[in-house]
């Protein structure tokens, strides 16, 4: 029996999940094995029936033959019904294994920061979320079609042979366990193989998932035949490692089969010394062969069986991993004061290193901003800006330092201490490349807040200036987007955008070159209503936004400038002017 440990048997523990299709399932199969042992049984016994009848007259023959060939059909009826709902309810679990599978999958890759998606990349979760999983559920479902239906099988067919006689079972059961330990030491080296495959199918699906979402630049470029060729050599290589896989196991398994085959053999030659000595029935003799016939077809499939679970240990192997690891950000139990308002900001000697350590984005970077502040934050590409604000709600972690949310009168709470929910509830961040969904405009606006109704949704709207993009489309809120919200454009994406991080009523608001794609006159209006909810009764937000542009700089209160990931100078604009590397990026020169 496999360890605890082994992620093949932590996925046949999963049936704890649907315990009643379990245990119906396993008393189909049962069931339906007891009449199978029946069956050959009752074939004897039609034998026998028949040697004892020819003494006593064909007529009474007859009879009796007859007799236990209505048995036979009888059970053999009963076993078809029974192995028919087996089936169905093995297939109905599987399915309902391999759901329960992939929603812990994507609640995982959920959970996961970003640093392990990273690592991983699209093309390993989307393999382990589909090709892994159906390899499982194939072997969960095998589980019952083979491996456990084999087990009952091997265990009724040796006891009516121990029954005959105990030495027509031994040496069968001897040769079976023989077959079984070639198997597993094949299936070792089964299980490297399929890792090879899965790790080729990896780079299949990332070359894929790179085609469909780069598209544009793949036109743009007229990039067709090298993405092309790329994806050819990558699927050679899936192809390669899986005719290497096959060719290995179409080698290795007809030895395993051939050994239990020899029990066929042992059972012919000492059962007719059996009947010779009068120890045995004619009719036990064919039964007994019958079921030999019934181990040696099981073992012909035992081999697809064995291939089957190799590629699942694997596949197994790899969901595990992903199941069992665990983010590298957690969360504290500290909530922020209930009363909505602003918050302030401050970082404190933060340090940020580049995976691998080798690089510092951030050093010993400081800085301060009062709550309902508007601050603008400019420095080179490449000095850290997405990074700081990647920080704020903890999508990255720093390294060193600490990052503090509150204010002067209310005191201050470290980021780590909070819960996370309460701390993306609080800290929204808008990228530069807006994401939506393929789903109606309404349905991605209430991602921030599921129970907002229409007025709120009207009010966001407002605010981000995005009203007039829902006016001119013809279905309003109603109206579809396709995938990653193509249908629209980027100054549109921003403002719809933006308006859904406001519809979360966030008490610190992160630009992060948010409003690139938007001209002057429109992103002035945009701040100013952003300003403007200072007067509501408490509301305002305090504004952090990355900014390249000068008409984005002009709207803040304060400028941070970073400069080797640190704040090299802070002040109003007309202040910085002075700094020549501040001149230079805002193109002031």
């Amino acid at each position: 029996m496999p360890s605890a440990r082994s992620p093949l048997w932590r996925s046949l523990l999963l049936y704890r999940d649907i315990p009643w299709h379990f245990l119906v399932t396993a008393l189909l199969f049962l069931l339906g094995n007891i009449a199978f042992a029946g069956q050959q049984w009752l074939v004897g016994r039609a034998a026998h029936a028949l040697e004892e009848g020819a003494s006593l007259g064909a007529r009474a023959a007859l009879d009796g033959v007859l007799f236990w060939c209505a048995w036979l059909l009888g059970v053999a009826l009963l076993r078809g019904g029974l192995q028919y709902a087996a089936g169905l309810a093995s297939l109905i679990s599987g399915q309902q294994l391999l759901t329960l599978l992939r929603e812990r999958i994507l609640m995982q890759v959920q959970r996961l920061d970003l640093g392990y998606h990273w690592r991983h990349g699209v093309g390993e979760l989307v393999t382990r979320t589909t090709r892994d999983a159906d390899k499982l559920r194939d072997a969960l479902i095998n589980f019952w079609r083979q491996v456990f239906e084999l087990s009952l099988v091997v265990t009724a067919t040796l006891a009516v042979l121990a029954w005959y006689h105990p030495l027509l079972a031994l040496v069968p059961l001897v040769l079976i366990a023989a077959a079984i330990t070639l198997f597993l030491r094949q299936t070792n080296h089964l299980v490297t193989l399929d890792r090879a495959v899965g790790a080729a199918y990896d780079e299949v699906n990332q070359e894929l998932s790179e085609g469909v979402n780069g598209v544009r630049v793949i036109k743009s470029f007229v990039l067709e035949g090298q993405r092309a060729e790329r994806f050819e050599a990558q699927v050679g290589v899936f192809m390669r490692q899986a005719t290497a896989a096959l060719a290995y196991a179409c080698a290795r398994v007809p030895l395993p089969q051939a050994v239990v085959a020899l029990g066929q053999v042992w059972i012919l030659v000492y059962g007719l010394h059996l009947v010779e000595a009068g120890q045995l029935h004619r009719g036990e003799l064919v039964a007994a062969l019958l079921m030999a016939n019934v181990l040696i077809f099981r073992a012909e499939g035992v081999g697809r069986v064995m291939q089957i679970f190799a590629d699942a240990r694997s596949s197994a192997a790899r969901i595990w991993e992903l199941l069992d690891a665990e983010p590298a950000i957690q969360g504290g139990n500290a909530r922020l004061p209930e009363r909505h308002s602003p918050l302030g900001l401050r970082l404190e000697h933060v340090a940020v290193r580049a995976p691998g350590g080798s690089t510092a984005i951030l050093d010993d970077c400081s800085l301060g901003i009062a709550p309902g502040e508007v601050v603008a934050l400019v420095g080179a590409t490449g000095a850290g800006k997405s990074t700081l604000v990647s920080l704020l709600p903890r999508l990255l972690d720093a390294d060193v330092g600490r990052l503090l949310l509150g204010s002067d009168d209310g005191g201050w709470t470290d980021l780590r201490t909070l819960r996370l929910d309460v701390l993306r509830q609080a800290v929204q961040v808008v990228p530069q490349e807006a994401f939506l969904f393929s789903d109606t405009l309404a349905a991605n606006l209430r991602l921030a807040a599921p129970l907002a109704d229409d007025a709120a949704l009207q009010r966001a709207l407002h605010v981000a200036c995005a009203d007039e993009v829902v006016e001119r489309l013809h279905d309003g809120l109603q109206t579809r987007v396709g995938d990653r919200g193509v249908t629209l454009s980027g100054g549109q994406r921003q403002r719809l955008a933006l308006a859904r991080a406001l519809l979360a009523r966030p008490r610190l608001l992160a630009l992060d070159d948010a409003t690139s794609a938007l001209d002057a006159l429109t992103e002035q209006r945009v701040f100013s209503r952003l300003r403007a909810l200072r007067q509501e009764d408490g509301g305002g937000t305090t504004v952090l936004m990355v900014a390249s542009k000068l008409s984005t700089v002009l709207q803040a209160d304060r400028v941070l400038l970073l400069v080797d990931g640190r704040i090299a100078a802070q002040g109003r604009h007309a202040e910085l002017t002075r700094h020549r590397t501040y001149r230079e990026l805002l193109g002031l020169d």
